[in-house]
């Protein structure tokens, strides 16, 4: 009966499926939003939640703006703690046509409307096009080119060639004072310059300085082979060398302002502080007992999660938290990391009345308005109503009755609380005889299955014994094992395993001889003459420890296994 219970809760958690996956959530994203005219972008929607059946969205609005030199889709299905989660991109490779800001609109996908982005397109860099002259250089920029101690900076570099070339990539910067992070994969993509069309590869790496004033990035550098242009046929495929590098960066770094005082430094582009799972007023009121779930949520753009502070709730009067345990990690937009925090907590309503959970205000340095901020959760309230089978919460006695003038009938319903607590002592101390009376049966029977066994007994044993012998002189270490076991189990019904058996036993050469079984069995050592040694050290019995019969057993252990 239960296990059809549970299968029909399952087909029908099963059927709910579609209705759970509710819409699907559309994002679009550009992998730069800072291009120069020739270059390409790549633009990605991505659908998560429910992509069966999703069309590719409309693109003919961009090509005002934009060449559209291809198309690119993948799904992908994770599992993160258990939960599924489907996810489909679209990958849209464009062109700007001209300079300026340009528009991307709104697209429709599973119908829903993605945001509007932008792009800036600046001019051609000429240092850029008078590089051109050669096949294969580089270039270098910091964004911004100034910050703060501790706020996340964006360096990237980029190896442009003309032709086919081979070789390791340009490794990362290595600056003194400075954490340096790899933002993503990198990017390849075609760019024009000096009417020349190159190949592209852009890595991005997040930089983080650590201590104030001038920090000098040094230049990174190339080397690879190209093939040789003058020998373009040549049947072994000749290659010379080629190399270049990526001009210095400097960035100046900006101490903590001297009075942002003993708070976390917080410098960051953007940051959130949410508390959800609040009781709306839609919900039934919380009882005395019955625990609120909350989540705190705290995220920031261009911090990592390590700079983050830890989340609490201060102590609250009339309810206990218990906090869970926190969700952290850090994510990537292509420039920026985004670090996130999240917290839950059980809170515990001890009495009936009006629970309040303070304020809760996180100062923070925005850098992009260069001016502290301060996120805030506002203060929540809920009333808290009795227990289930409670008496409802008794008024506050007037100034008579503080002074000794209390009616009878007010002392009456004074007392009426503490009856529920009378009855649930009463019922542990029934618990309790209970639980004795089980113990004292149980020893009972153990001791009388501990005495001199009856015939039909002795004969299981017998017939055990020579079960055993038999098993011995073969080569089947898992037939030893389990006859031995079950003669064992014949006059010590509590033996469980070999470990049990060993212990209980008074003679070093069985002991020995359970052991090489042991190995034999686990570890698949065979050796000749083992069954006969084996038969040779039970052939008169077991030899028990006195103790093992004397001894009056205490309460049977909660863990009987121990690990070695």
């Amino acid at each position: 009966m239960m296990f059809r219970h549970a299968m029909s809760g399952c087909l029908l958690m099963l059927a709910l499926i579609p209705a759970l996956a509710g819409a699907a959530e559309v994002t679009a994203t550009l992998d730069r939003d800072h291009v120069q005219l020739g270059e390409t972008v790549t633009l990605n929607v991505r659908v998560q939640g429910d992509t069966g059946g999703v069309a590719a969205p409309d693109l003919r609005a961009l090509s005002q703006d934009f060449q559209l030199l291809g198309t690119s889709q993948n799904n992908s299905l994770s599992v993160i703690n258990g939960k599924a989660s489907s996810e489909l991109t679209f990958g849209v490779a464009l062109r700007p046509r001209h300079v300026g800001v340009l528009q991307i609109p709104a697209l429709s996908v599973a119908g829903e409307r993605t945001a509007p982005l932008q792009l800036t397109v600046a001019a051609p860099n000429p240092a850029a096009a008078a590089a051109t002259q050669r096949d294969v250089f580089m270039e270098s920029q910091v964004e911004p080119a100034h910050g703060y101690v501790g706020q996340q900076l964006t360096y990237v570099v980029r190896l442009y060639y003309a032709n086919r070339i081979g070789g390791d990539a340009p490794p990362p910067p290595q600056v003194d004072g400075v954490e340096v992070s790899a933002l993503g994969k990198g990017l390849n993509y075609d760019a024009e310059r000096g009417e020349r069309t190159y190949h592209v590869l852009e890595q991005r790496y997040a930089l983080i300085p650590q201590h104030a004033g001038q920090v000098e990035i040094p230049p990174v550098d190339f080397q690879g082979e190209a093939a040789d242009p003058n020998d373009p046929n040549s049947f072994f495929g000749a290659t010379v060398p080629v190399s270049a590098s990526a001009p210095a960066q400097t960035i100046e770094v900006k101490p903590v302002p001297a009075d942002w005082g003993g708070s976390a430094w917080l410098p960051a582009r953007q940051l959130s502080l949410s508390l959800d799972g609040w009781p709306t007023a839609q919900d039934a009121p919380p009882r005395v007992g019955q625990p609120l779930n909350l989540t705190m949520n705290l995220q920031a753009s261009g911090l990592s999660y390590e700079a983050l502070p830890a989340l609490s709730l201060p102590p609250l009067d009339g309810a206990t938290v218990y906090p869970d345990k926190p969700v952290t990690g850090n994510r990537q937009d292509g420039e920026w990391i985004i670090g996130r925090r999240q917290q839950s907590f059980a809170i515990v309503p001890e009495r009936a009345g009006t629970l309040t959970i303070p304020a809760t205000t996180l100062k923070w340095w925005n850098v992009l308005t260069d001016k502290m901020e301060v996120a805030q959760i506002a203060a929540h309230s809920v009333t808290v109503l009795p227990a289930v089978g409670a008496a409802a919460a008794t008024p506050a006695a007037p100034a008579a009755a503080v002074q000794g003038e209390v009616p009878a009938a007010t002392g009456a319903v004074a007392a009426a609380p503490s009856t529920p607590w009378r009855w649930i002592a009463l019922a542990s101390l029934g618990l309790w005889l209970l639980s004795v009376l089980a113990w004292w049966l149980w020893q009972r029977r153990r001791r009388a299955s501990s005495m001199t066994p009856p015939a039909a007994v002795r004969t299981s044993a017998r017939s055990g014994q020579l079960a055993f012998l038999a098993a011995a002189r073969g080569s089947d270490p898992a037939a030893q094992v389990r006859t031995l076991l079950a003669w064992a189990r014949a006059e010590r019904p509590a033996i469980q395993h070999l470990g049990e058996l060993s212990a209980a036993l008074d003679d070093v050469a069985q002991r020995t001889a359970i052991e090489a079984l042991q190995q034999r069995h686990y570890a698949a050592a065979p050796s000749h003459d083992a069954g006969a040694n084996l038969a040779e050290a039970f052939k008169r019995g077991f030899a028990w420890r006195a103790a093992a019969a004397d001894e009056e057993p205490g309460l049977p252990p909660l863990y009987p296994f121990k690990l070695h």
